[in-house]
């Protein structure tokens, strides 16, 4: 804290705010990153998983139910 009164004065409050604010989102940003980065390989999971209708299959359904 001793520290940190200098640096207010040499810099200023508004860089000091921001350093401060920049230093606690850092670690939010990473976790975003890692979640965008690994995004692909979960839809692909997802994809692999559940099985994908296209029209024709469902016409063809509809149609041997009636």
């Amino acid at each position: 804290m001793e520290q940190l009164i200098p640096f207010i004065s040499d810099v200023g409050f508004p860089i000091v705010v921001t350093l401060y604010l920049l230093h606690r989102i850092e670690a939010k940003l990473d976790t975003v990153v890692q979640s965008i980065q690994g995004l692909p390989a979960r839809l692909q999971e997802k994809h692999e998983t559940e099985p994908v209708y296209s029209a024709m299959t469902t016409q063809q359904q509809i149609r041997e139910i009636n």
